[in-house]
């Protein structure tokens, strides 16, 4: 398969640009080894390379301006993906527009705007017009769109209706890309185009984008399938605006939390940042920063590990369940005293909670050893969790964080960690105590994130800077 790039790309001179992709022969995504261009024109740099279409599912590439003692610039980017299986045993042309790092536009390709803030945007599932016999895919990206809005392109071109804004050909979205196929064989080049809004409820046409004509010139050697990642479409429809609240959870006390906010009070939160018409709650660290066993703990930002979430913002009610209430109830005196407390008394709650959560792993270990969800957890976080498990285990037996001063294990290495936390050894629930802590604090802060999701809501963390000293990290 013969592959022709044609990149638009105004350089000056001593620059180069190069394609760098997937596959061999664009240098398997090494940098290093893409493949330079040729300078075509004022506009264009182009390339071509002949591919092995067998065993090859999709081609990634992306393009890199070189200049020679400076830092290469890479566009942004990884979704110029083309299916090479439904190309099989034709040429292509790709036409592509450079995709700038500093183009705004990026933002919303991140995963709080696709997966949370723009996931309810438009609901429009356009009828577009498929050419059955086509040469041309034309692609762009219009990450921000009114409810019932669809891009549409409209051109000099009669299969683009001739400019006529009464019937235009909608295009459909792919992953990240609006698009859609023409037959453009009969059509008289340059072919001049626009793309253009139009709203499937009311079925009007809205507006053309911003800017000039976009203009397809005649291909040099007709290829059979033409592909255009147009870049963004340049629709004038406003900047995104959303507010948001910072805040640590310790603050989300509630009456059924323990003296202090928990996980399962960030639901709470979310109810009342939709009302208000917040888009964003960020939280302070939830990192374990139990190093001391008093009050200095309840700063946030000296965890004794950058992966295990903090003892504290666990909600013991929802650990114990209907089963083992009779761990909580004798608790409900002590929990009314500190949640009347104008401030969190950070060592009675870390106290009382971590006694409990003790008696509660007790009366659930075995039930714990057939849970296919803990296992699953477990296996995914071992790497950072049988450490951090060690090392609480190691803080409580010498009564101190600092590692260094530790009769044993003051230096890590994994095997003697690893013996250290064999289910074998007598102090295996001292350890394993660390691992059902944190499964059931992920879950809690798990519930609470879909939960602020479902509800058009993105939860930001804040980490520290750097990491404690006295930390599983650090030793």
């Amino acid at each position: 398969m013969l592959v022709h790039f044609y990149i638009r790309f105004s350089t000056k001179f001593g620059q180069t640009i190069y394609v760098c992709g997937n596959v061999p022969e664009l240098g398997n995504n090494d940098t290093d080894k893409a493949v330079p261009l040729n300078y075509l024109n004022n506009n264009f740099w182009d390339g071509e390379i002949n591919i092995e279409e067998k065993k090859l599912e999709s081609l990634q590439y992306k393009y890199i301006l070189k200049e020679s003692g400076k830092e290469d610039i890479i566009e942004f980017g990884d979704d110029r993906l083309i299916d090479i299986q439904a190309y099989k045993g034709l040429n292509i042309d790709c036409i592509d527009t450079w995709q700038s790092t500093s183009d705004y536009r990026n933002n919303f390709y991140t995963q709080p705007f696709q997966n949370v803030l723009l996931q309810h945007g438009t609901k429009a599932k356009p009828i577009a017009k498929k050419a059955k016999q086509y040469t041309h895919e034309f692609k762009i990206k219009a990450p921000i769109l009114n409810e019932g809005e669809v891009p549409c392109i409209i051109g000099s071109a009669a299969e683009l209706t001739g400019w006529s804004t009464m019937n235009p050909t909608l295009l459909t979205k792919n992953n990240n890309w609006w698009q859609v196929k023409l037959n453009l064989e009969k059509s008289h080049f340059p072919v001049q185009y626009k793309y253009g809004i139009y709203n499937t409820k009311t079925k009007q046409f809205v507006k053309y984008e911003d800017g000039d004509n976009r203009v397809l010139a005649a291909p040099q050697q007709p290829a059979q399938k033409n592909i255009l990642h147009d870049g963004y479409a340049n629709f004038d429809n406003g900047v995104f605006r959303g507010a948001g609240v910072a805040i640590p959870v310790f603050s989300l006390r509630s009456k059924n939390s323990f003296g202090t906010g928990e996980f399962t009070d960030i639901k709470l939160l979310v109810d009342w940042a939709k009302q208000t018409g917040l888009k964003l709650i960020q939280l302070l660290p939830i990192n374990d920063t139990i190093a001391t066993n008093t009050w200095a703990d309840s700063y946030p930002y000296a965890a004794i590990s950058a992966f295990a979430l903090h003892p504290l913002y666990l909600n013991l009610q929802q650990v114990a369940g209907k089963n083992n209430l009779s761990v909580i109830n004798p608790l409900q005196k002590k929990q009314k005293q500190l949640n009347a407390l104008t401030e969190v008394d950070y060592e009675q709650a870390i106290k009382f909670k971590l006694l409990a959560i003790k008696e509660l792993y007790l009366l659930q270990k075995e039930l714990l050893k057939e849970d296919k969800e803990y296992n699953k957890f477990f296996n995914e976080n071992r790497h950072w969790l049988i450490p951090y498990a060690a090392f609480c285990y190691l803080r409580d037996k010498n009564n101190t964080s600092n590692f260094a001063t530790w009769k044993s294990n003051s230096k890590y290495t994994q095997a003697a960690i690893h013996r250290l936390v064999s289910p074998t050894q007598k102090h295996y629930n001292e350890i394993a105590v660390h691992y059902f802590t944190q499964y059931y604090l992920h879950l809690q802060l798990k519930e609470a994130t879909a939960y602020a999701h479902k509800n058009d809501i993105v939860v930001k963390g804040d980490l520290p800077i750097g990491i404690y000293r006295n930390s599983v990290d650090a030793r």
